[in-house]
């Protein structure tokens, strides 16, 4: 077990993210069903379940991609249902996507200038700034260097659209960073690496846990996950089946049944 997951929360804390009752469906499918759980402050979840179980659903209801039928989703305290995904980023709330949106036929380090130019990365000083912002430029390299690319092979300078799967994965975690966040939504990190940048990655989100950020990570790499999480959650036809310690999970003979159909938890991480 990491570091990562033997670290317990503080009684007296809040939650930093608490979800409700949140409901949406398309067409008469139901893609959320009741969900409710809490982000602790620190914490790294895990959000698995079979394809189509509402993972990537319950992410664009967070972070203001879609509307959901009801329920609330609440922020540091404060009711962030409805809000425009722009509004709930500029708050610390950011998400990467499984399909990845880079632009393509920009400079890596080109592609975090917008969000270096937002009105949070603006008030905040930069990223990790404190005081000056500096050179956006030089910025946006720092942070592509932070998170694995090398400076000296010019792999920053490179056009987006001639960068393997590995380092666009990391362009979409350096696009949350640049805004400072307090929490960042990983959905499918992990997803198209080979085994050697899977292992590179691992280190990377503990770093950026113990800098302070708190993850959600939607995932179907459950050995590399169970590594990371100290909770997780999981969905099956958009409800919550199971919420607990991945030891808690993997024990669990409904996530079994329903993730896992007749085989063992065990042969998969």
């Amino acid at each position: 077990m990491s570091a990562v997951n033997a670290q317990p929360a503080a009684q007296d804390q809040q939650p930093l993210l608490s979800v409700r009752g949140v409901n949406k469906t398309f067409g008469g499918v139901q893609a959320l069903a009741e969900v409710s759980f809490d982000l602790m402050p620190g914490d790294i979840l895990g959000v698995i379940g079979p394809n189509g179980s509402g993972k990537t659903t319950l992410v664009n209801a967070i972070t203001g991609f879609i509307e959901v039928d009801s329920g609330t989703v609440t922020y540091q305290g404060k009711e962030i249902t409805g809000l425009k995904p722009h509004k709930i980023a500029d708050k610390g709330l950011t998400r990467t996507f499984q399909v990845m949106r880079p632009y393509y036929s920009l400079p890596a380090y080109k592609n975090l200038i917008v969000p270096l130019f937002s009105p949070r990365a603006r008030r905040t000083g930069g990223w990790r700034g404190g005081g000056k912002m500096g050179s956006r430029d030089t910025v946006a390299v720092d942070i592509l260097e932070e998170i694995g690319f090398e400076r000296e092979s010019y792999v920053p300078y490179k056009a987006a659209s001639s960068l393997p799967t590995g380092y666009l994965k990391r362009l979409e975690l350096a696009r949350c960073l640049a805004l400072r966040p307090e929490v960042v939504i990983c959905d499918e990190v992990f997803s198209g690496l080979s085994m050697s940048e899977m292992a590179s990655m691992v280190p990377l989100m503990e770093k950026l846990q113990m800098e302070g950020i708190t993850l959600i990570m939607v995932e179907h790499r459950l050995r590399e996950l169970f590594r990371l999480a100290n909770r997780v959650l999981v969905l099956n036809f958009g409800a919550k089946i199971c919420e607990g310690t991945p030891s808690e999970v993997m024990d669990n003979e409904q996530v079994k049944e329903a993730y896992f159909g007749s085989e063992e938890v065990y042969s998969y991480v």
